[in-house]
């Protein structure tokens, strides 16, 4: 995949970039020759990838406007953003308040619609691309998960509307991934199994279909939804 246009390196932007799939995605574009610019509230976090090379940091809280301008701001080039960022907070409706509600869709919704508003010019001036990390939750739930599979369905939503908005100049597509194991935690055969791909997901693989999607190896692709589950989405579960 080439990460060069006339010469110089591609430049992306990464949000969530200090852990789990946003660490995995700097990474790998890093390795691929892109100059990275991880973005993450968790100082502690990005330490470790301001050791990698092709990887600037910047901390930034990406539920405040004012964050994601001054983080656009250091950008001369823009070739792609990543928007991941993302928290969960599941409760029961009781439970949940409105600031609880307001907190999980800043993060994982209206961030990436900031992103988009105000790295615009940046993005058409280079004919580039974004992907929007949603979920499957944005397709099916579990109890008490309103807010966060109300973000992730409102990312799907996002997509379609950004790709039609921006395009020709802009391609934007997002993934939805499924059960990844984004800490390295040791699970039963039985949850690996009852994957039709025999296996729980890592961050890499759905840091690769980021690679492919911010490339020109998909230049004809935008408005999709990528769903990377092990087919769970499409197995049918019956109980005796």
């Amino acid at each position: 995949m080439n990460s060069e246009i006339d010469g110089k390196s591609r430049c992306v932007l990464v949000t969530g970039a200090a852990n789990g799939i946003g660490k995995a995605t700097a990474m790998l574009l890093a390795r691929q020759g892109w100059r990275v610019k991880a973005v993450d509230i968790d100082r502690a976090g990005l330490g470790e990838l301001q050791r990698v090379p092709g990887i600037a940091t910047i901390e930034a809280d990406v539920s405040k406007e004012q964050d994601i301008v001054q983080a656009l701001a250091g950008c001369e080039q823009l070739d792609a953003i990543v928007s991941n960022a993302g928290v969960s907070e599941f409760k029961s409706l009781a439970e949940s308040s409105l600031n609880d509600w307001n907190r999980v869709l800043s993060i994982n919704l209206t961030a990436a619609f900031l992103l988009a508003k105000h790295a615009e010019p940046l993005l058409r001036k280079s004919k580039g691309s974004m992907v929007l990390v949603a979920s499957t939750r944005a397709q099916m739930s579990e109890p008490d998960t309103h807010a966060y599979a109300a973000s992730k369905g409102g990312l799907v939503a996002l997509t379609h509307s950004l790709a039609i908005s921006l395009g020709p100049d802009v391609r934007v597509n997002c993934i939805s991934p499924g059960w990844i194991d984004v800490k390295g935690e040791t699970h039963p055969q039985s949850a690996h199994l009852q994957h039709p791909a025999g296996r729980i997901g890592v961050p890499d693989d759905v840091a690769a279909m980021v690679a492919f999607l911010i490339s020109d190896q998909s230049g004809f692709v935008t408005g999709a939804e990528f769903v990377i589950d092990g087919g769970m989405t499409r197995k049918m579960i019956y109980e005796d």
